[in-house]
């Protein structure tokens, strides 16, 4: 074999595999966080408003990973208020394992139960109102 055709071998084999790197990134699942971004991004300062309430209280919000659940504890300030709360936990890998949870309580305790399948990186967001004051809650766990 002559050098020709082993530069012609050379150049069809990086065409194909551009060809294949271009069809791989073509068929990937490209979820955006949510279809109104824009319009919650203009919202933002609530959220960072909210967060800064929940910073100035008296402890963190506490969340412990058992087995099939993960236990959320407000503040000790949220006892005997009654208390709604928006929960999100985010996959940050896919879209299909996010979990939303409105819960309603008074003791300051929230149980979120989670399926089997959900392992990995996420995001859990916890929005709550308590006497008319809106509170944001965002910490990455990693569940086993």
């Amino acid at each position: 074999m002559n050098w020709g055709y082993k530069i012609l071998t050379v150049y069809i084999i990086f065409i194909a595999g551009i060809l294949l790197l271009v069809f791989k990134s073509s068929t990937q699942n490209q979820d955006l966080v949510t279809k109104d971004y824009y319009e919650q991004e203009l919202k933002y300062q609530q959220v960072i408003d909210a967060t800064e309430r929940a910073n100035a209280l008296s402890s963190e919000v506490k969340f412990e990973l058992k087995k099939d659940e993960i236990a959320i504890s407000l503040p000790k300030e949220m006892t005997g208020k009654k208390i709604s709360a928006h929960i999100l936990l985010y996959c940050t890998a896919d879209k299909s394992k996010d979990i939303i949870s409105d819960q309603v309580t008074e003791t300051g305790m929230m149980h979120l139960s989670l399926p089997s399948k959900n392992k990995g990186l996420h995001e859990l967001k916890i929005k709550w109102q308590a006497d008319g004051s809106s509170y944001y809650f965002e910490e990455k766990i990693m569940i086993p």
